[in-house]
């Protein structure tokens, strides 16, 4: 045998399934028709979107279910280069939004990313975008549709008020950065006001503040994200803290009033810092909801603050901070069941409520009557005072989430923690059904017809809008118990 033939023996085995696969490379492929994409999702909705700002990325899966490679022919967007969507397919993107020649593996899959960006239209309400994605395999067409609200809005950014400013546009505001209000100056936020804050960005308060919602249309204060985390059930970004700053108010001699007025999902809530004892700003909470702040929800320090018929509920920290000057809360319900598994981080052990009254120079008063004071713990009330007897200070039926009982005369009529207690409709949040804190007093809640119905007449609506007197029976709290309706 020469030495080519010896050769070609030698090499044959190994050329073989080289050139088999050479042979059979278009084999490799589908080119059968009835060999589908399937896809994650059939429509990709994006929740209200902000003018020019654009959005956070949205995603779906594309498969191949089949046994051998697909090759997709053309992805592209139907509204092609002029769409206010824009996609990235498995990894590449181009200004025309159009792909071709992608292929799959058998049995294996791809991304696909979507983004939207929605132009100025000058429409007060959210108007609707809509697009396809197109898929072009074996001669089958194929489609995603793509879904936005865009909603244009003012954007605020570093902006400074030296006088009275009212912020009366009917569009939403969006606020990068501070907002700040200078001494003397006094800033309105009037009913139906909405006010989106970006990362970071803080309400800061040298002068005055005038949030003046309505039960119709109460003053917004949230973060900006209105797209949803990425968990494995996915959660609104509105249901997680730390999404922006807060409200801070810094004058001494300040003059606050919220009504009606609904925040969350900041860093902290309101908080009230004024280092005189002598000079106590005002600070009115009517008809709120302070709820889902990373640290605190509502900390004053050396003011005078009245709260009537409001939640202040969840938090990594205390719910409620006192610290100096007269504090007057009524028909109000604080609770703390703040949720690690949907937050940066877990609570700190702090109880919901804590009272610091340790200066006898300027001492505090204090009165709560009709409250709810509870949570996951077993000790959501801490009050630190050197001078417990002589505290000027009641506690007036009210429920009082602390296992250890005070033996004070401040606490009147006072229902103390009890392992039994069921108390509230929903204390939590799960992703599959869709429950989210509800703090409406159980059918079977500790709360039923305890309240002081002399107070509680003085705030006849719950904060829901329902009456707390119809059965003549007040329930403790912000809120009023009602039947289920059939």
């Amino acid at each position: 045998m020469n030495k080519t033939i010896r050769i070609l023996c030698t090499l044959l085995p190994l050329l073989l399934p080289l050139l088999m696969v050479s042979c059979d490379d278009k084999e490799a492929f589908t080119s059968n028709p009835s060999d589908k994409l399937s896809f994650s999702s059939d429509t990709v909705s994006f929740d209200t979107v902000f003018t020019t700002i654009g959005s956070a990325t949205h995603r779906f899966m594309v498969y191949n279910k089949s046994n051998k490679s697909v090759r997709i022919s053309h992805v592209w967007l139907a509204g092609g280069s002029g769409s206010q969507f824009r996609l990235n397919v498995d990894g590449s993107v181009n200004k025309e939004n159009a792909f071709t020649d992608i292929e799959i593996a058998p049995k294996d899959s791809m991304y696909v990313f979507v983004e939207v960006t929605v132009d100025p239209n000058k429409e007060n309400s959210p108007v609707l975008v809509e697009d396809s994605v197109l898929f072009l395999t074996n001669g089958n067409q194929q489609r995603v549709k793509l879904m936005a609200f865009g909603q244009d809005m003012n954007l605020l950014k570093d902006v400074t008020f030296d006088e009275d400013t009212e912020l009366s546009s009917p569009k939403p505001y969006l606020v990068y950065g501070n907002i700040t209000v200078k001494p003397g100056a006094t800033l309105t936020l009037p009913a139906g006001c909405k006010m989106y804050f970006h990362n970071n960005a803080n309400l800061l308060v040298y002068g005055n503040l005038t949030a003046d919602g309505t039960w119709e249309s109460p003053v917004l204060l949230r973060g900006d994200r209105l797209d949803k985390v990425n968990f494995s059930d996915p959660v609104p970004y509105n249901y997680v803290s730390g999404q922006w700053g807060g409200v801070y108010l810094l004058s001494s001699n300040g003059k606050y009033a919220l009504n009606h007025v609904v925040m969350n999902s900041g860093y902290v809530g309101i908080y009230l810092s004024n280092d005189s004892r002598n000079e106590l700003p005002d600070l009115t909470i009517t008809d709120c909801k302070i709820h889902n702040f990373l640290y605190y929800d509502l900390v004053v320090i050396n003011g005078n603050v009245t709260v009537a018929n409001s939640e202040i509920s969840n938090a990594g920290s205390y719910c409620v901070y006192l610290n100096g000057g007269t504090h007057t809360f009524v028909q109000s319900t604080i609770a703390n069941f703040f949720d690690g598994s949907i937050q940066p981080q877990s609570r700190d052990g702090q109880p919901a409520l804590l009272i610091m009254n340790l200066n006898k120079v300027a001492p505090m008063k204090t009165m709560f009557e009709n409250c709810v004071i509870a949570g996951s713990s077993t000790n959501e009330f801490s009050l630190l005072t050197r001078y417990p007897e002589t505290y000027d200070a009641g506690f007036v039926n009210c429920y009082v989430g602390r296992k250890d009982t005070l033996a004070l005369k401040q606490f009147v009529k006072t229902l103390w923690y009890s392992a039994k207690d069921t108390l509230f409709t929903h204390p939590k949040y799960e992703y599959k059904t869709g429950g989210y804190y509800n703090f409406t007093p159980d059918s079977v809640s500790r709360l039923r017809g305890r309240a002081n119905i002399s107070i509680a007449s003085q705030y006849p609506l719950d904060l829901n809008g329902n009456s707390r007197l119809a059965d003549g029976k007040p329930d403790i709290g912000a809120y009023e118990w009602q039947p289920t309706k059939k």
